[in-house]
């Protein structure tokens, strides 16, 4: 189903520690070098940390990519960037050096080793906005929801808490 075809994926690409946006940068180098093409990144966005937004604040960008490399090959090679980077194994949402999420693998759902599109990600500012910033007609894959119709339906604080840099 995977093999050998280029597929289109949405990965967001995350910092809050150190030098967020070298660490941003320094993951789209090493995305590349493991055979990731990039097509589009969006502009910077710097959001509160979530859960607790008394933590250091995220900044975020999500990326376009062309790959053939099967998803869940992907998202080893995701973590496996994200260690060499210096990201260490730490309690679920705690701030980080660097965190990327496969958001959308060539409009596919799947749940077989990974969840497909990314569980959370029609309730995030920083993966939806940035995301409309590089792809404004992008659908959900799962509901089908149009990009704008999700946006709308972030509250008035998600949506006014975020800044592009």
């Amino acid at each position: 189903m995977f093999e050998n075809q280029v597929k289109k994926v949405f990965l967001g690409v995350g910092s809050n520690l150190g030098n967020r946006q070298k660490n941003i940068e320094l993951s789209k180098i090493a995305l590349t070098n493991s055979g990731i093409k990039i097509l589009k990144s969006s502009s910077f966005y710097e959001s509160l940390s979530w859960p607790d937004p008394k933590k250091p604040k995220f900044l975020n960008i999500v990326l376009e990519t062309e790959t053939t490399i099967h998803p869940v090959s992907l998202l080893k090679i995701c973590k496996k960037i994200e260690k060499s980077l210096g990201r260490k194994i730490s309690k679920k949402n705690s701030p980080r050096i660097c965190d990327i999420d496969i958001l959308d693998y060539g409009n596919k759902v799947m749940k077989n080793g990974i969840n497909l599109p990314h569980p959370r990600m029609h309730q995030r500012n920083f993966v939806l906005i940035p995301l409309f910033e590089i792809r404004k007609k992008w659908l959900h894959p799962k509901s089908k929801d149009h990009i704008k119709t999700l946006i709308l339906k972030l509250s008035n604080k998600d949506i006014t808490s975020i800044k592009q840099i």
